[in-house]
């Protein structure tokens, strides 16, 4: 058999198998991409920093709301944050999940 098709195949083969970590950070990435409100914050997020207060301010959303999602999006690593003082500054922890969100966003505006 051809190496670059044999090459091919074990790739394929890999990815039918999927383990079971893989399996449930995948599908926990879409479902914190399937929210709006978080939706909204990672878009906020993909072009700077900011405070809790200021995205609470920015999208209009309580801040115990804006905490939540954050905590969410945090665990995933989807965000970090930085502490100056007593104020957190969130920003992107994740280039991949961003562009791949960018992308959802230009193919949803796309006509």
């Amino acid at each position: 058999m051809d190496e670059k098709l044999q090459n091919t195949e074990v790739h394929n083969n890999k990815e039918q198998h999927l383990d079971e970590e893989t399996l449930f950070v995948v599908s926990q990435t879409f479902k914190a991409l399937s929210d709006p409100t978080r939706i909204r914050i990672l878009n906020l997020l993909c072009a700077d920093e900011h405070s809790v207060n200021d995205i609470a301010e920015i999208l209009d959303l309580g801040q115990s709301t804006v905490s939540h999602q954050l905590r969410f999006l945090k665990n995933l690593r989807l965000v970090k944050f930085r502490r100056e003082g007593t104020t957190l500054y969130y920003s992107k922890d994740d280039d991949h999940i961003m562009n791949l969100l960018k992308q959802a966003i230009e193919h949803a505006a796309h006509n």
